[in-house]
């Protein structure tokens, strides 16, 4: 479904020239949940930011359903993002100003969809993700896990093949985030392609393989035991 052939990744400034991402090689099966780990600073989320088709790699091949990525333009990458990949912030990334229901409905503004279909996606969702009776509020009226639902509802709103969460957990507490990794796991195990970056040995281990980074390079890949530890 994915594959990244030499990708490289380099911050210029005039002083300093920063490789973010080094030679980079990695084949994504459809299906497949992946943990990417690693310490700060090491390329994790430049990585995903690339692999969700945000940031453009400086040199090396991308191919996302067989079609190549790499030199598209960014309304050309706009479109291969729309419907197709969701995105789940740490910092949770919702609009303060918009109810729950109008920051899940967002994305579907894209697609064209009529406002009925629009509203009995988003209720759908809500309902999926239990967060329908907090339709009506704002952002800053729910907890931290209530607003990480909100977010998931967002992501997946659009029904995406691949769901890219950057530290989803990062920001909740131990029982939200199990909530959490387990609503990613139930979305894994109905055929949703997911990518997360993660500081947790604990959480990464939901995945069907963990890619280590280090200095922006890829230092090894692991199948884990997962996928069973959790169940």
């Amino acid at each position: 479904m994915i594959r990244l052939q030499n990708i490289n990744k380099i911050y210029c400034t005039k002083d300093i020239e920063t490789k973010a991402l080094n030679n980079i090689n990695i084949h994504i099966d459809e299906g497949e949940f992946i943990s990417i780990m690693g310490p700060s600073g090491c390329g994790k989320s430049t990585l995903l930011n690339t692999l969700g088709m945000l940031d453009s790699p400086s040199s090396g091949e991308y191919y996302f359903n067989g079609e190549a990525i790499h030199g598209m333009s960014e309304r050309q990458l706009a479109q291969q993002r729309k419907g197709k990949v969701g995105f789940i912030f740490q910092s949770f990334n919702l609009i303060d100003e918009l109810s729950v229901a109008d920051n899940v409905e967002l994305p579907l503004l894209y697609q064209g969809l009529s406002a009925k279909n629009r509203k009995d996606r988003v209720e759908e969702v809500l309902e999926q993700l239990n967060i329908s009776h907090r339709a009506t509020h704002m952002p800053q009226q729910l907890s931290g896990g209530q607003q990480q639902r909100v977010a998931i509802a967002r992501a997946i709103s659009t029904s995406p093949k691949v769901i890219m969460a950057d530290e989803p957990t990062g920001n909740l507490d131990s029982k939200n985030g199990d909530d959490v990794m387990q609503l990613l796991s139930e979305l894994n195990k109905a055929g949703t392609t997911i990518m997360m970056v993660t500081h947790s040995p604990y959480h990464a281990e939901y995945a069907d393989r963990i890619i280590h980074l280090f200095d922006g390079q890829v230092v090894s890949q692991d199948s884990s035991k997962v996928g069973l530890a959790h169940v």
